[in-house]
């Protein structure tokens, strides 16, 4: 068997109606799959007004808001439309991106039909509850979790870090290796736009400290607001650049009234924006990645970042950025205030991250995961057993 066998049925609760980094990885991997000659059908929820265009064939299925968080959905169900499609499509692996409701429902499929299936892990879901005064139920999300992850027939994680901590949880026996790559052609030294930065108010010789990505508070920023506050009580001189949007953005610009918000950019807006930044500061610990830690080091950027999975893959302590203790304010600040004043560390670990962002190509991790594809599904025909964890109360 080889790629252009492939029929792959994946599922994910969020394809393309919201983007975020994940879902921008599930694309490129469709895309690539595509051109390498497999077969792939995506089934997830759909809306009128898409964040972006799918790659690849989407199929809707049936899903409501999440209560608080209206721009997402959640799928509770294949229902017949969708079991149709699949028995006519007729898929020799599953892939599922998320373990909500879809994801069991899935899983259950490929169990009753007797298929492999793998999953991606995108985002530390079991961090989230913390970020909303409910921290108590972290044990109950690692546990449900575990349920899922153990009737799969694999799972894949983004970064090494990421993958011990999944195989330290007891999530899988078998955790691969799913990267990120960059489009050098977007983030790279040379977006940098004085020009831009002027006209948001920022001088050259300020020294731009920025944020990328939704404005929601798993990001982490009640850290990031009082580290700056922190840096801005130590008199250092800085400005605060922030790229996104999303529902908390009313609680952030409160929080850091002197910061500049430049609203969502994407492509090659995006990558001017990082390039015109300083450094990049990311405290958040729910990334499994980061993605815009990467794009970041690609663009010339050091990184200050907390000390958690994805982070401690990409970024080198003291080379190209720091490696803070999560919620570490003293330290975070500590480390921004030593790059706002000196232009040759900043430089310095820019050139350093800007080098290792070289190993990561997409096409070379996607091909990866296809070889994991292929990998599952020769020891399913070589005998092996599919995993024995029960299945959940519900069926589908």
């Amino acid at each position: 068997m080889d790629v252009s066998d492939l029929r792959i049925a994946l599922f994910s609760g969020n394809y393309n109606y919201v983007r975020d980094g994940a879902n921008q990885a599930l694309n490129r991997l469709v895309g690539y799959l595509l051109r390498q000659g497999a077969a792939v059908r995506v089934y997830a929820p759909v809306v009128d007004l898409p964040a972006f265009p799918p790659t690849g064939d989407l199929v809707g299925v049936p899903a409501i808001p999440i209560p608080g968080r209206s721009e997402y959905r959640a799928p509770y169900m294949l229902g017949p439309r969708v079991k149709r499609d699949l028995k006519r499509f007729n898929p020799n692996l599953i892939h599922v991106a998320s373990p909500e409701m879809l994801g069991h429902r899935a899983v259950n499929y490929a169990r009753r039909k007797n298929k492999p299936v793998i999953a991606s892990v995108h985002t530390r879901f079991e961090t989230y509850p913390r970020y909303y005064g409910l921290a108590f139920l972290e044990p109950l999300m690692v546990a449900m979790l575990r349920r899922f992850y153990q009737r799969c027939d694999a799972i894949f994680a983004p970064s090494e870090s990421m993958a011990q901590l999944l195989r330290d949880q007891r999530m899988s026996y078998d955790v691969g290796i799913w990267s990120r790559g960059i489009d050098q052609e977007i983030f790279n030294p040379g977006r940098r736009d004085l020009e831009w930065r002027r006209s948001l108010g920022i001088a050259d010789n300020e020294v731009a400290i920025g944020f990328v990505g939704r404005l929601v508070m798993e990001k982490g920023l009640d850290v990031y607001s009082d580290t700056i506050e922190r840096l801005a009580q130590r008199g250092v001189k800085h400005r605060v650049l922030i790229v996104g949007e999303g529902p908390a953005g009313e609680w952030f610009r409160n929080r850091l009234p002197d910061a500049v918000f430049a609203g969502f950019q994407a492509g090659p807006d995006l990558g001017r924006a990082v390039a015109s930044m300083d450094m990049l500061f990311n405290p958040s610990v729910t990334e499994t990645f980061g993605n815009v830690t990467l794009e970041a080091m690609a663009a010339g950027l050091p990184v200050i970042a907390a000390k958690a999975t994805g982070s401690q893959s990409l970024v080198s302590d003291k080379v190209s950025g720091r490696l803070v203790r999560p919620g570490a304010i003293e330290e975070f600040a500590d480390a921004l205030q030593y790059y706002c004043q000196s232009s040759g560390a900043r430089a310095s670990a820019g050139d350093a991250g800007q080098r290792a962002s070289n190993r990561y190509g997409w096409d070379a991790v996607n091909q990866a995961l296809v070889d994991g594809y292929l990998r599952v599904i020769r020891q399913r025909e070589a005998g092996s057993r599919a995993p024995r964890r029960s299945p959940l109360p519900y069926t589908d």
